[in-house]
């Protein structure tokens, strides 16, 4: 697993690349929250590269979600996979995480 932090036409996106699990959710938990720190509240998370997420880095999404709810903020996720978005549809996720296909798409939504 690899996380990077880059900017897309002046937001920050966080990827993570390969599977999410419990022993990954403390750097991603930490990355988000640089990015968020960095970028004013507004970040896109990209998991196009992500092959597998468990439930612990539904928490760390949440606990961002939560953080940029409260600062008025965005936090967009990229999310192209099928078997990914499968994730946010049986725990009803889809309805609380706007998800996108592209980071172009998610930066058109922060704007």
């Amino acid at each position: 697993m690899t996380f990077s932090v880059s900017t897309f036409q002046g937001h920050s996106v966080v990827r993570a690349d390969g599977e999410l699990d419990v022993s990954t959710a403390p750097q991603l938990r930490q990355t988000i929250t640089s990015a968020l720190d960095d970028a004013g509240d507004k970040v896109i998370v990209d998991l196009s590269a992500v092959t597998f997420m468990d439930s612990t880095t539904l928490g760390v999404l949440i606990g961002a979600h939560n953080r940029v709810r409260e600062s008025g903020g965005f936090l967009g996720l990229v999310c192209p996979d099928d078997k990914i978005r499968r994730v946010f549809r049986i725990t009803g996720l889809d309805n609380v995480f706007t998800l996108y296909d592209t980071v172009p798409d998610a930066a058109t939504a922060l704007a």
